[in-house]
């Protein structure tokens, strides 16, 4: 017996958040997320994009035991930025089961169709400013932070209920060993006397978000699926990576004092995040001091160049000085992801770089 029932109360979130633990048991590549941030992030009252979004959520029971989830969920800001009617889904979960997959995914439809959306878009969780993304390709090593990770049996459970790739999501992978083509530093080290490209000031730690927000929200513009962040919105995603930052490795480039170009990346928290297994407290902050010297990898998190300023390599420069940089703080190797298959500009920089591209992410869409 199959059941669909919307989540209610307390004990139904609770299930929602926990069954990834009963999805992923045994995975050794699955890294559980802190339980108290997806919780923030479900909040309806405290997380800044439910203000402009209907959000719903949907657990799976099969013989009376729960076997999947899913979020069905209208983002205004999207549809009134893009004049569309897309609807999204996100935080799928699921056994490997094909009847409950159908029932989540029909319910998620149902409900989108009931307001009047002509198609379903995603894993989005819940846009393209968070995780987002069904893992295709890569299977063989963990997430990096704020990455998406699944079974491989999720993409016949997409595939098999109708739902088309619309776009794919890169990430590639440098190592401090893969030398950089002499050429490509020549042109840097020349054009950075040009350009000054700086490190991230905490102590203007304000000013900081507001440049980034005004570089982030104008570079990304046109990007597909893109929608601006709120100042709510930026606010808050800059509390939540705040103790994680290393301004070491956040760039700012700028052309007659203006702000051109940014670059953030992150230490790859998740590669001691597992010992943690979701709870900070009461030993997992421990846990995670303790093993905060493993971390040896960074990802770039964000990079983006404002409209005017761009065809001027500000994107290689800013590669280059995190590369340079990352390797003087002790990092072995980066993910510089993730770009659209459609940002060729990007991906030809990366793979000139000598980069590998290791993962692959989808974004599926299926219209009513």
């Amino acid at each position: 017996m199959l059941d669909i029932k919307k989540v209610e109360g307390k004990k139904d979130i609770k299930r929602f958040i926990m069954l990834p633990w009963k999805i992923y048991k045994g995975d050794k590549n699955w890294v559980p997320p802190l339980i108290s941030d997806v919780k923030k992030l479900l909040d309806r009252e405290r997380h800044p994009f439910h203000k402009h979004a209907e959000v719903e959520y949907f657990l799976a029971f099969k013989d009376g035991k729960i076997a999947g989830r899913i979020s069905a969920f209208i983002n205004h800001r999207h549809n009134e930025y893009w004049n569309d009617k897309v609807g999204f889904f996100g935080f799928f979960e699921s056994i490997n089961d094909k009847e409950v997959s159908r029932a989540l995914f029909e319910k998620a439809e149902e409900w989108l169709r009931e307001r009047e959306m002509e198609s379903m878009r995603g894993p989005m969780n819940f846009s393209t400013n968070e995780t987002c993304g069904l893992l295709y390709k890569g299977f063989d090593s963990p997430p990096v932070v704020e990455m998406t990770y699944n079974p491989r049996y999720y993409v016949n459970l997409f595939e098999d209920y109708g739902m088309k790739i619309v776009r794919f999501l890169y990430s590639y992978r440098l190592s401090k060993d893969t030398p950089i083509p002499e050429k490509l530093k020549r042109v840097a080290e020349y054009r950075l006397k040009k350009i000054p490209v700086r490190k991230a000031n905490v102590k203007d730690f304000r000013n900081e978000i507001e440049r980034f927000k005004l570089i982030y929200n104008e570079a990304w513009g046109k990007n597909w699926g893109f929608v601006p962040l709120t100042n709510e919105e930026i606010d808050f995603i800059a509390e939540e990576l705040k103790p994680i930052l290393d301004p070491h490795i956040v760039f700012f480039a700028e052309i007659d004092g203006e702000p051109a170009g940014a670059s953030l990346s992150l230490p790859d928290f998740n590669q001691i995040l597992k010992y943690a297994n979701g709870r900070l407290f009461p030993f997992g902050l421990i846990k995670l001091l303790l093993h905060k010297k493993e971390i040896n990898m960074l990802r770039t998190y964000a990079m983006g160049v404002r409209e005017k300023f761009r065809f001027r390599g500000l994107e290689a420069l800013m590669i280059y000085k995190t590369i340079k940089e990352g390797i003087k703080r002790g990092y072995l190797g980066a993910d510089m992801g993730w770009i659209l298959d459609s940002n060729y500009q990007m991906n030809k920089i990366l793979e000139d770089l000598g980069s590998e591209k290791y993962k692959e992410y989808a974004i599926y869409e299926k219209e009513f």
